[in-house]
């Protein structure tokens, strides 16, 4: 009988994923102690607090680790000793969709683990965030929430976003979802991609040397891009100075693509309107940023693409690349290091 294809189970995860984990495959062995794993804070946590293991726990889960082939998401205290101590270790999973900084920094680029992102399972959570970002914005919740605290009642004139221009830096399977919401309210979709080819619900493409072109257009801009070395800083001091004062800035892609010094003081001197930020430079922002006291600036700590179904979706995700994995075909959501760069 041939050995196990041994799966540890290395981030929290309800008991009903794991038995799902399980039952793809009589062949697979999977590890998972939960005592052995931080506490998840909330639904769908793969970090919670920091972890401290006993002796004897921490010599079981490096025993688990040893066995391992594949493994569920990172174990953040072995991340950097991983090829060290899972020397059996073929595959890892992640939870994330952006861990390609993250893999660089830690070496991990330089092993022969093949990595599998979360890619697709966080876009409609981010579509949703940047829908209800540009609807506030539209609506003038700042206002609402104003007159409301004062007991005020004097009517006023807000806008919908029919006819706005929508522009996305990055139309991956997010920045997609988010053209898809966007266009079902009948905005006009524009986007930044390297290739011509047609996107559904985009009406007009830019090539990422057009940006400051199709910057000038946007009355909302999102960022839905990778953290890379082309997308560091994308927007800074010269290309919020083309955006028109009525427009908003929405990120949800990573804090670094923004000069977030930059944005500050555009929001400042009014020569923006709004931003929702669930990404930032620092996180969370120092207690002294600017950012905190501005009325015109939603906030998120990094929770939009946070939701109770999560789990399940990378549940999903992850079965479908055991099988895969058991079959001998390609993976989903390989993650290329050569593009790290």
């Amino acid at each position: 009988m041939a050995d196990p294809l041994v799966v540890l189970i290395a981030s929290p995860l309800e008991p009903e994923h794991i038995e799902r984990i399980r039952a793809v495959d009589p062949r697979i062995e999977v590890l998972h102690d939960a005592d052995l794993l931080a506490r998840p804070r909330y639904v769908s946590d793969h970090t919670g607090p920091p972890t401290t293991r006993t002796p004897e726990q921490e010599a079981r889960f490096l025993e688990m680790l040893g066995r391992a082939e594949v493994v569920f998401d990172f174990d953040r205290a072995h991340i950097r000793d991983l090829p060290a101590v899972a020397p059996r270790l073929r595959w890892l999973q992640a939870t994330s969709a952006g861990i390609g900084q993250m893999v660089q920094r830690v070496g991990l680029d330089r092993t022969n683990i093949v990595l599998t992102t979360a890619s697709g399972v966080h876009a409609r959570p981010l579509a949703d965030f940047c829908l209800m970002s540009m609807l506030m914005f539209a609506k003038d919740y700042v206002r609402m929430e104003g007159e409301k605290r004062a007991k005020g009642w004097e009517r006023y004139c807000g806008e919908e976003l029919t006819g706005k221009t929508l522009a996305i830096v990055g139309l991956g399977r997010v920045g997609q979802e988010v053209a898809r919401h966007g266009k079902r309210m009948d905005m006009r979709v524009v986007g930044t991609r390297r290739s011509d080819a047609p996107v559904p619900d985009v009406d007009k493409l830019f090539r990422p040397t057009e940006l400051h072109a199709m910057l000038r257009e946007a009355d909302y801009l999102v960022l839905a891009a990778p953290h890379t070395p082309e997308t560091e800083g994308i927007i800074g001091e010269a290309e919020l100075a083309l955006m028109k004062p009525s427009a908003v800035l929405i990120n949800i892609g990573r804090g670094a693509l923004v000069d977030e010094d930059a944005l500050i003081r555009a929001l400042q001197q009014k020569r923006l309107a709004g931003a929702a930020l669930d990404v930032f430079r620092v996180e969370p922002p120092p207690r002294d940023s600017p950012l905190w006291e501005m009325p015109n600036v939603i906030m998120s700590p990094h929770s939009a693409s946070t939701v109770t179904q999560e789990n399940a979706r990378i549940t999903d995700l992850f079965c479908d690349n055991l099988r895969r994995y058991l079959g001998g075909q390609p993976l989903r959501n390989v993650l290329d290091t050569t593009k790290l760069y």
